[in-house]
């Protein structure tokens, strides 16, 4: 195997190599940084690249290799970390440059378990200021572009663990979902990202100032890399506000689970924000057509979103003012929206009007297992395409787009973005399905089956190649 099929072979099977000593955590280490100096300039995936602490931690592991065979999961397999997570010793910018020698003294309670999993840390990738935009372009660092075609974005604001993973510049992501992080840049770059539910996943240590909206998941090229990864992030840190049991059997499991006839829903339109383009429409069409063909039964219906708009637009602008962030360094639309605050009632009526309508949302799972949705309404938009805009208008465009993410981060539902093909611009074409309450396991097994039925793995960005 050359060191493109490496860098390209997904992490669970990179985990086995190394386990069979076929390859060593060195060698790998040293192919993603190599890509990385190579590719990095162009794409903008990392902000900060620890060669050398992965390089030390890569020869620890490589020497401990001659020693055990009782090795954690992803022993030696190669891992990014958004960069809105604080690893120990590593800056932590939240997307701007001001704050590169911010330097934190702890890991988040996710990069802990990443770290306990045996993965070693490549750098920290690029994110919009602070998680805010659907695109990654924060002022003073290099945005963070589409390897499946330059000119376009990555999405955002996991956008740079997105780029990393399309091009081959790590095994495997970490990234976060307040309001489609995870899901957009996972379709705009070809990949798999599940958005899981609500206390999956720690937060820990710090406090959730977003009603529950946000939390952390994987971004992988298969549904078995994303699970798995899910497998290694979920559980229960002391003192956690939400939380829920481990999965019995795995997520991981899930993959080869038979999911029978499920009760599938479909629809393009997010009423009142719009009906998707015809690309997302046509992935959405083709998607419920295999899965009739599948055995499903599918059926053209959704749930109520009207009344969500304007709730989760105060929870989500307050979340910036909330951050405690220096207004002064803000980037304008953060500005504007930080200066758009309400007040604290305003704040807790947004909450409670949302979860009511997301009381709504969920009750319509009654009768449906999955939801299949666009990601986007829209195909991604070239880098820097909204950077003349005013405020408002850029806000308005950032809502009409990403107007099939949110309602799940209000509900706290699982949802998982799939690749199903390609449109005239060579931009991947995406899947959102969407999950009763804490049933990524469904969602799993689904997308293990569509994923078999349209095998997408083959696929690399010519760049990248």
């Amino acid at each position: 195997m050359n060191e493109t099929d490496l860098a390209f072979t997904p992490a669970l099977e990179l985990a086995q190599l190394i386990r069979r000593r076929e390859v060593s955590p060195l060698e790998l280490v040293e192919i993603y940084l190599e890509r990385i100096e190579q590719l990095n300039p162009q794409l903008g995936s990392y902000f900060t690249v620890t060669a050398e602490l992965a390089i030390a931690d890569a020869k620890a592991k490589t020497e401990v290799l001659t020693n055990t065979s009782e090795l954690p999961p992803f022993f030696g397999v190669p891992i990014s970390i958004k960069d809105l997570n604080s690893v120990a010793g590593i800056p932590c910018t939240y997307g701007n440059a001001a704050l590169l020698n911010n330097i934190p003294d702890y890991d988040d309670g996710v990069v802990s378990r990443i770290k306990a999993a045996g993965f070693i840390v490549l750098g920290k990738t690029a994110t919009s200021e602070l998680g805010s935009f659907p695109y990654s372009e924060p002022t003073g660092l290099l945005p963070a572009r589409n390897p499946w075609n330059l000119d376009y974005t990555a999405g955002g604001s996991s956008g740079g663990a997105a780029s990393a993973v399309a091009a081959g510049l790590c095994a495997i992501a970490q990234g976060s979902d307040g309001g489609g992080s995870i899901r957009g840049p996972a379709a705009c770059c070809g990949l798999v990202g599940i958005k899981p539910a609500r206390g999956r996943v720690t937060k820990a240590p710090l406090g959730d100032r977003l009603a529950g909206i946000s939390t952390n998941g994987p971004i992988a090229r298969t549904v078995a890399d994303a699970a798995a990864l899910l497998d290694t992030m979920s559980g229960y840190f002391m003192g956690d506000p939400y939380w829920l049991n481990a999965p019995e059997p795995s997520f991981l499991a899930a993959v080869q689970n038979q999911v029978g006839n499920l009760r599938i829903a479909f629809t393009t339109n997010i009423p009142p924000l719009g009906v998707a383009d015809a690309n997302c429409t046509q992935g959405v069409l083709q998607t419920v057509k295999l899965l009739a063909e599948l055995g499903h039964q599918v059926e053209e219906k959704s749930p109520d979103y009207s009344g969500l708009v304007e709730p989760f637009q105060i929870v989500w602008q307050a979340g910036i003012a909330g951050s405690g962030f220096p207004v002064d360094l803000m980037q304008p639309l953060n500005r504007w929206l930080f200066n758009r605050t309400g007040t604290v009632g305003e704040y807790v009526q947004a909450v409670a009007q949302m979860q009511i309508v997301a009381r709504q949302i969920v009750a319509f799972f009654e009768t449906v297992d999955v939801l299949v949705l666009p990601v986007y309404l829209h195909s991604p938009i070239r880098v820097g395409e909204w950077a003349d805009l005013s405020p408002e208008a850029t806000f308005e465009n950032i809502i009409n787009w990403v107007a099939p993410c949110p309602p799940a981060n209000a509900t706290g539902q699982p949802a998982i973005a799939l690749p199903v093909g390609f449109d005239s611009n060579g931009l991947p074409i995406s899947v959102q399905l969407v999950g009763k309450p804490a049933a990524e396991a469904t969602l799993i097994s689904l997308a293990a089956q569509l994923e078999a039925a349209n095998p997408w793995i083959h696929r690399r960005p010519a760049l990248a190649i």
